[in-house]
């Protein structure tokens, strides 16, 4: 009797976990840590090789030409002359505007510049100097403070993250994915090495201080924010999340007084060592601030989708009013959209709650405070990346209505096909098998329908923009249009962010929100 013969079986279906790239253990970490590093930075060096903001367009050019002028300045005029108007510092022509830090930011770049290229930073005759070489030496100088500054911090923040286990124990693994999501911000990497800026400096110091913060490291956390502050002002932006958390850290400990007063000096201490070379005279610190700050310049510039830029279609603010009650406006309006995310910190600190009120304190400024132009969207960027495996479908539509604000800006700057690749990078990345998109995702049909128009619309301003010419009448038509679309857009995620930053008070999470006392 022949034997039965025993059915084919067909090979097993590889484990799921083979499909992934690798978001996930058992992944070595450091050399895979060291690989996303690499590939954010080939990406830098990519998009380096882009035009730049103004290049070639004479007289004043663009973001390019302030920094590079800025070199010229501090290398060869005295700390006093920065920032003041005298016969070599015409400050009518992209004259000194931030801090002290990036002044010195400024003066040690010129020095590595003029070691090997004096012409390019010469005084008064290096004006709308270009060359490949300057370019080259010029692009560096942002992809080496981008090493040295925001990835490091990049890092500090994603190890304190999974250490602490921010939301939820089981998030751990994706902390891949989550350096993947800060480094390979697409709106960051096309600004500082594409249009040519240095955000990331500032933005590195404010991430290294979230890091601080959430290591237990509070000393070094006022000492990071306050450099950032003093590089960029706009930094300020973060502040009422900073304080109301730090504060109602102190106030839950044994001697508040105490850790206020240690915070207190170490922020002024590094005020003072920043401003030392301006401090020996009233005079000169005035004339510093008053840099600082220029109102005269008008409540936003260009298109912006904030709340001022958006309304003044309907009421023409600048018309209206002068620069006093305006600002008057703009600071109430501002105080009044933090203080909900203010309050909540200083009565429950939490290291959750504290990221959220990154986000909703930028946001609030973004929003509604004085002189906002559309690259400050880059500050609440930064937060929200930081809760991306948080709220993964927040932070991927956010992504993209912040770039799409910027899409005149990057038009202009002749940098389309670089915002087509980074974009659909990030993308790739964001939906790669074993990321965290979709894991929490459950939303309705109608939902969905919802959420198309405006991705619709933006797809749609996208063509129109670069194919139709608007009307003689309204030649800023097609500007105006993406600037109401993306506004609606960040005005609900401030909302919803708000929201849910009060609701780590009311509800009892399963992903565990760690007090930090």
């Amino acid at each position: 009797m022949a034997k039965p013969r025993k059915p084919r079986t067909s090979a097993p279906d590889p484990p799921v976990s083979a499909a992934r790239l690798p978001w996930h253990p058992p992944a070595p970490p450091v050399p895979t840590a060291v690989l996303i590093s690499l590939a954010a930075l080939l990406v830098r060096v990519l998009v380096s090789v882009g035009p730049y903001s103004g290049q070639g367009a004479a007289p004043k050019f663009g973001d390019y030409e302030a920094q590079r002028h800025w070199m010229e300045l501090t290398l060869h005029l005295t700390p006093s002359d920065w920032y003041r108007n005298t016969s070599d510092n015409d400050l009518a022509y992209w004259g000194l505007d931030y801090p002290p830090l990036s002044a010195y930011q400024s003066l040690l770049h010129g020095r590595i510049i003029n070691a090997s290229l004096p012409e390019a930073v010469a005084l008064r005759s290096s004006r709308g100097y270009e060359s490949v070489e300057s370019k080259l030496l010029m692009r560096w100088t942002v992809l080496s403070s981008d090493l040295l500054v925001f990835f490091p911090a990049a890092l500090w923040f994603v190890w304190a993250y999974m250490k602490l286990g921010i939301g939820g124990e089981e998030r751990r693994e994706g902390w891949m994915w989550l350096l993947s999501m800060v480094l390979m911000s697409p709106c960051l990497v096309l600004i500082d090495h594409g249009h040519f800026q240095y955000n990331c400096i500032s933005l590195g110091l404010t991430l290294g201080a979230t890091a601080g913060v959430l290591s237990r490291n509070e000393l070094v956390a006022a000492a990071l924010f306050t450099l950032a502050i003093n590089h960029k002002q706009m930094s300020l932006y973060f502040a009422p999340a900073f304080f109301s958390h730090l504060l109602g850290k102190c106030l839950k400990r044994k001697y508040p007084i105490v850790e206020v007063t240690k915070l207190a000096f170490v922020v002024l201490g590094t005020f003072a060592l920043v401003w030392w070379p301006f401090l020996h005279s009233h005079e000169a610190a005035l004339q510093v601030i008053s840099r600082l700050a220029p109102f005269e310049r008008g409540i936003y510039e260009d298109y912006v989708a904030n709340f001022w830029c958006s309304t003044s279609v309907i009421i023409k603010w600048k018309k209206l009013f002068t620069i006093k009650p305006l600002k008057l406006m703009s600071l109430s309006a501002t105080i009044l959209a933090f203080l909900p995310s203010f309050i909540q910190q200083v009565k429950s600190p939490s290291n959750l709650g504290f990221l959220y009120s990154l986000m909703n304190s930028s946001f609030s400024f973004y929003l509604f405070s004085y002189q906002v132009h559309e690259k400050s969207i880059l500050l609440p960027l930064l937060p929200a990346s930081l809760l991306a495996l948080e709220e993964p479908r927040m932070y991927g539509w956010f992504v993209y209505f912040a770039l799409f604000s910027m899409y005149p800006l990057i038009c202009r700057d002749q940098l389309l096909l670089q915002y087509v690749a980074v974009l659909g990078l990030f993308f790739l990345i964001y939906y790669s098998p074993g990321g965290s998109y979709g894991k929490r995702s459950n939303i309705s049909c109608r939902a969905k329908l919802v959420l198309s128009l405006p991705f619709l619309c933006s797809l749609l301003l996208h063509i129109t923009y670069l194919q139709i010419d608007p009307p003689k009448r309204y030649p800023f038509l097609f500007d105006a249009l993406i600037m109401f679309v993306c506004f609606s857009q960040f005005v609900i995620l401030a909302l919803y962010t708000n929201y849910k930053q009060w609701m780590l008070d009311t509800h009892s999470r399963s992903i565990g929100v760690k007090k930090d006392l």
